[in-house]
């Protein structure tokens, strides 16, 4: 392996460019040249490749982002646009790629190696959803960006005796909304995995005002059956017997920028680092994750299309703490 390429996909998610970063300087110290990708697979089909260096990935690890920039593409949904994506490729003389995402960046991966080309991924969402690691770059940022905001929230909510419905991101994973919840002590937790009536809420938070306290909070993800808008309107017409003045706080996209804590560079430097050196010996076709504390790769069969769980016990435990 003499030629690499690494590209980001999908979503933006803190650590990013650290696993950027630790994919060039692993794939150097092996003796590789390393192309960057520039906007994902559109960058790709349109061999928008380009030379990174030790030094020109250096001061990015603390930035949010990608430096590499990331866009959506249908043509590489297509046979024809993977195809032209390889040719690209080839006449670069690059013998594999790195893709650093998530779920639906790792399936155009796994498309792009059953086509017989050289992919490795890196594990990169901020939603947590994806099987192969138990923990993926971008979570822990995004959730201590939720949970700064949750703090925040509930300060104001206790000055005025209000309940704050707080939706945080998560489009068919409750992952974000569920830990935010509990370390938030939030009294409600509204998730894709587990069916929640407006009703139940509207009961809860008034159990919370019946038993004294100063406020209440709801955390749901985007991706519920009822998320923030639907239960407001809900609440609009019950407003009475929730007790609080109700307000609603929506966090998108905030959630995604700023710069990566910690446990994202360190997870994005090992996951980018072990990327490089699966492509190194050989491996292909695979994630590279954290399992149980452990980087390991797994083949890509046992992670795209897989809907990766959530704990039940850390529901049973919401439920308990929300007294």
């Amino acid at each position: 392996m003499k030629r690499i390429a690494v590209l980001t996909s999908g979503g933006d998610a803190p650590g990013m460019n650290a696993a950027i970063r630790a994919v060039t300087r692993s794939a150097i110290d092996a003796g590789c040249e390393v192309y960057g990708v520039h906007q994902g697979y559109a960058g790709l089909i349109e061999g928008d490749f380009r030379p990174l260096s030790a030094r020109s990935v250096g001061g990015i690890m603390q930035l949010g982002g990608t430096i590499l920039g990331s866009a959506r593409s249908q043509e590489f949904k297509t046979e024809e646009g993977r195809l032209k994506a390889i040719w690209e490729l080839r006449q670069k003389d690059i013998e594999a790629v790195v893709v650093i995402g998530g779920n639906g960046s790792q399936a155009g991966a796994y498309a792009l190696s059953q086509m017989d080309f050289p992919v490795v991924g890196v594990a990169s969402t901020i939603d947590n959803d994806l099987a192969g690691s138990d923990i993926t770059i971008g979570v822990d940022t995004a959730l201590n960006i939720a949970l700064e905001s949750i703090d925040r929230l509930k300060t104001t909510a206790s000055s005025h005796q209000r309940a704050f419905l707080v939706e945080v991101m998560g489009r068919d994973c409750g992952y974000l909304a569920l830990m935010a919840g509990i370390a938030g002590g939030a009294e409600a937790i509204i998730i894709p995995e587990v069916e929640t009536k407006p009703e139940q809420v509207v009961q809860v938070l008034r159990q919370a005002y019946e038993r004294g306290k100063t406020h209440a909070l709801a955390v749901v993800a985007e991706g519920a059956a009822y998320n923030a808008a639907k239960l407001a309107a809900y609440f609009a017409e019950h407003q009475a017997r929730i007790g609080y003045e109700l307000r609603v706080s929506t966090l998108g996209y905030v959630q995604r920028g700023g710069a990566p804590m910690v446990y994202d560079r360190l997870l994005a430097s090992r996951l980018g680092a072990a990327a490089a050196e699966a492509l190194v010996r050989g491996e292909k076709g695979v994630l590279a994750g954290m399992i149980k504390g452990r980087v390991v790769t797994t083949p890509y069969d046992r992670v795209v299309g897989v809907q990766k769980p959530l704990d039940p016990e850390l529901f049973k435990l919401a439920k308990v703490l929300d007294t």
